[in-house]
Formats: structure tokens, C-alpha cells, sequence
């Protein structure tokens, strides 16, 4: 509890500093959340971005397209929806460079990428209202409301993170945040379940008394929480470092959402529920005197 007020200040900034970016930049959505297509090509051999944009303009599609070469592939976004003439045009363009280059083209229209959008956002907060009943059900009001701030936290830092580094935000980035979203809410309940049953047997008249049990409960599980967060962080790490072009931004908000998780569990989670717990203590009556 010590440290709670330097975690508050922390992430107080860090998601005014979020919210502010937001607003100025937006996020750099993927193909998947705005109309265009999507052309990923695997080839047998390295190519550059100077040799591939001026294949583009040839044919005239460099007009908004963005090219990213990786390891024998590049990935080339446009943001408007190529027709059948032009995907054969670019796919003859490209061969140039490579004749056995297979190609791979996702096209998304505008109703598409909308509905999207929408679903995503339903998904998370329809998964986070059903956190809430469950925790209110199972625990009290106040552990809900603290659980869900503290994996709010976790799914917004994840997303400024994206919006400040103009990372793309595409299917697999909202099936990471649901996936930090259940890994959050999971380590945040094993430290309430410890709070609960500390409470059955401690002494809890005061805000000291309230705040020695939370301490007490966070301390007996905060080893068990850094060797989870750890060993699936390893995982996340060196499937960002190692796995495909396609899930590399998926890896990246796990590793980003892991480490927030293992950090809102511990500083954020625990303090609020215990200043709830404190104000229900505060306000309640003292019991009168009996009279002899």
C-alpha cells in the first residue's frame, strides 16, 4: 500500500498522456477496420521497399500505398479496394522482381470495416460487464469495481502504447486485448480470493487493520503472480521475436498487456479495493455505549 500513490500518480499520467495521443493521432488501423486491401507476397528471395515502388508506380497504384518488406515477403496496404484488372496488374508487376512470388490479397469495403469496428467494441465491453456480474456474485461490489479499473487499465495502456508508436491495429491486436482482458481479471481474482479469506480470520475495525490484511494477502501471492506473468511473458517475447508477420503485432499487445497485467494486479487492483473498503469503514457508525 505504501507504494499504491506513486502507481496512481504513474498511471494517472501515463493515461492522460494515452488519452491526449488519442485524440491528436488516432490509431493506425489495419486493413481489417478501414476499406482497402491488403497484399501480402511471399517471395524466394529478399526485396527492398526502393524496388517495389516504382514497380507501383509503373502501374499506378503507389497512390496511398504503404510497403513493408520482411524476411522473403512483403506486405503491401492500400487504402482503397483494388479491382480484379489491378491485382492482376500488380501481381505481374511484382513478378518481375520474382516469378515464383505467390500472392495473398484481403480486400475489406467500407460497411465491412465499420460493422468491424463496432463488433470489437461490443466484444470488449460486453466481456467486461460480464466480469463485473461475476465478481459482484462472487465476491462484492467493490472487488468488481476494482477488478474492472484495474483491467481497463491494462487494455488502455495497451492501447496507447499502439496509438504513440503508430503500431497497426487490426483483428489479432482486439483478440490480444480480450486475451490480456481474461489473463488480468485471472490474477487480480487469486489475490482477492487471498484478501477474502484473510478477512475471515483478521481483525478488521480499522483502516490499518484493512490495509495490514491487504498487504499481508498481496505479499503471500505476489511470487506466485511474478512467476506466471513471467513464464507467459517468455512466451509472448519469443513468439513476437521468432513468429509470423501475421501475428507479430498479436504478440507484441500480449507482451505490452502481461506486464501491465502482473503490474495493476499488485499497485492498482488491491489499493482500490482497499480505499473502497476504508470509506465503507469510515462511515459507518460507532456503536453506542451500553448503559450500565
Amino acid at each position: 500500500m505504501k507504494m499504491s500513490k506513486y502507481a496512481f500518480i504513474f498511471s494517472i499520467v501515463l493515461t492522460i498522456a494515452g488519452i491526449i495521443t488519442l485524440s491528436a493521432f488516432g490509431l493506425n488501423y489495419g486493413v481489417d477496420f478501414q476499406a482497402g486491401s491488403n497484399v501480402d507476397v511471399k517471395l524466394s528471395k529478399n526485396v527492398t521497399k526502393a524496388e517495389v515502388e516504382p514497380l507501383l508506380d509503373k502501374i499506378h497504384l503507389s497512390d496511398g500505398a504503404t510497403v513493408a518488406p520482411g524476411d522473403k515477403r512483403v506486405n503491401i496496404r492500400f487504402t482503397k479496394e483494388l479491382n480484379e484488372d489491378q491485382s492482376e496488374q500488380l501481381k505481374s508487376a511484382i513478378q518481375e522482381l520474382d516469378k515464383t512470388a505467390s500472392f495473398e490479397i484481403n480486400t475489406v469495403d467500407t460497411e465491412m470495416a465499420k460493422e468491424l469496428g463496432r463488433n470489437a467494441i461490443y466484444s470488449v465491453l460486453i466481456s467486461c460487464i460480464g466480469i463485473i456480474i461475476y465478481v459482484s456474485i462472487r465476491f462484492e461490489w467493490r472487488f468488481a469495481l476494482a477488478a474492472i479499473v484495474a483491467l481497463l487499465h491494462d487494455a488502455f495502456m495497451v492501447v496507447a502504447v499502439f496509438s504513440i508508436f503508430r503500431l497497426e491495429v487490426s483483428l489479432t491486436f482486439i483478440v490480444a486485448v480480450l486475451t490480456i482482458i481474461g489473463y488480468s481479471i485471472n490474477d487480480t481474482i487469486v489475490i482477492f480470493d487471498r484478501i477474502r479469506e484473510n478477512l475471515r480470520f483478521g481483525k478488521q475495525k480499522t483502516k490499518d487493520d484493512l490495509k495490514a490484511i491487504m498487504n499481508k494477502s498481496v505479499s503471500q501471492m505476489l511470487m506466485r503472480s511474478l512467476y506466471t506473468a513471467l513464464t507467459v511473458f517468455i512466451a509472448a517475447f519469443f513468439l513476437f521475436l521468432f513468429g509470423g508477420e501475421s501475428i507479430k503485432m498479436f504478440s507484441l499487445a500480449m507482451v505490452i498487456g502481461l506486464l501491465f497485467g502482473a503490474y495493476s494486479s499488485i499497485f492498482i487492483a488491491s489499493p482500490l479495493w482497499l480505499v473502497f473498503k476504508s470509506k465503507q469503514k469510515t462511515s459507518a457508525k460507532p456503536a453506542k455505549p451500553s448503559k450500565a
